[in-house]
């Protein structure tokens, strides 16, 4: 009885694996360009956000690095003039086993950066905080849909670049 079930899972696939191995800040940046302007009384911030994910194996096996760049410009709502610019890069070194590769792209983009998260909002309100700012607490993005957005653009982008095919 006991070789039978080892027979059984052995041809079952086994469930993907993933261990946060690091995670650390490789580059932030923020300018408070409002306290040397000087602008005074309400001011009503309008706040944009920019998100870019990057992954790449790492030389150990089954190891990969994702990075995600923010880059958050507050702007005056009335004047349009500049209030602050945070840009932070935060990366996470990541163990993945069991993963086809055919699903490894969009593992790395769309999960892994959902485990970053929630420490990248954590030191964005805190600079913003510590910056003096009230704290910016970013809403959750999807990551599933930036996924999606980027391959639609890339694809626009691939028939663009191809030339139109010459008819005889």
């Amino acid at each position: 009885m006991a070789e039978t079930n080892g027979a059984d899972t052995a041809q079952q696939p086994q469930a993907p694996k993933m261990n946060v191995l690091a995670q650390f800040i490789r580059d932030l940046s923020f300018e408070n360009i409002l306290s040397t302007k000087g602008v005074s009384g309400e001011v009503t911030p309008d706040v944009q956000v920019q998100v870019n994910l990057d992954a790449k194996k790492r030389p150990a096996d089954n190891q990969y690095e994702v990075v995600m760049k923010l880059k958050v410009e507050s702007k005056a709502k009335d004047s349009g003039a500049h209030l602050f610019v945070l840009e932070l890069e935060y990366a996470g070194v990541f163990h993945i086993e069991n993963v086809p590769e055919e699903q490894l792209h969009p593992f790395l983009l769309i999960e892994c950066p959902r485990m970053l998260f929630p420490f990248v909002r954590r030191i964005v309100s805190d600079v913003s905080r510590d910056g003096g700012f009230p704290p910016l607490n970013l809403e959750t993005i999807d990551f599933l849909a930036l996924y999606r957005n980027e391959l639609q653009r890339r694809q626009a982008a691939q028939q663009s670049e191809t030339p139109p095919v010459a008819q005889a």
